[in-house]
């Protein structure tokens, strides 16, 4: 296993106490933000998820999948629609690679012909 997903999920809501009390006003903004999500009721709780697990894969946040995984659950996703959400991670991921390895040659071009 590579991580107690549940447990990180619990101390990562034990620890934002802490932040929160150093610095309120960021800590009441992102929930602000958070509070905000869906809203417009374009897109269900369980889309959302789906979305935001797949972002939390290609930002590599552990505590975002975490989060994001519980509430999939609790939204209702399935296993094969969580699977098709990180497939989409993965090859947007490879495409991310490979555009960026485009600038990456360009930048190693033009300091070689310098």
């Amino acid at each position: 296993m590579f991580e107690n997903w549940k447990e990180l999920l619990g101390t990562l809501r034990q620890s934002s106490g802490k932040l929160g009390n150093t610095n309120p006003k960021v800590l009441d903004a992102y929930r602000g933000l958070n509070a905000a999500l869906g809203t417009n009721g374009a897109l269900d709780a369980k889309t959302r998820e789906l979305i935001a697990l797949a972002v939390a894969v290609t930002t590599r946040c552990d505590g975002c999948i975490s989060s994001h995984a519980a509430a999939a659950v609790k939204a209702g996703a399935t296993e094969a629609e969580v699977s098709d959400a990180l497939g989409t991670a993965i090859a947007l991921n490879a495409g991310a690679a490979y555009v960026y390895s485009l600038h990456a040659m360009e930048a190693f071009q033009q300091n070689a012909s310098a």
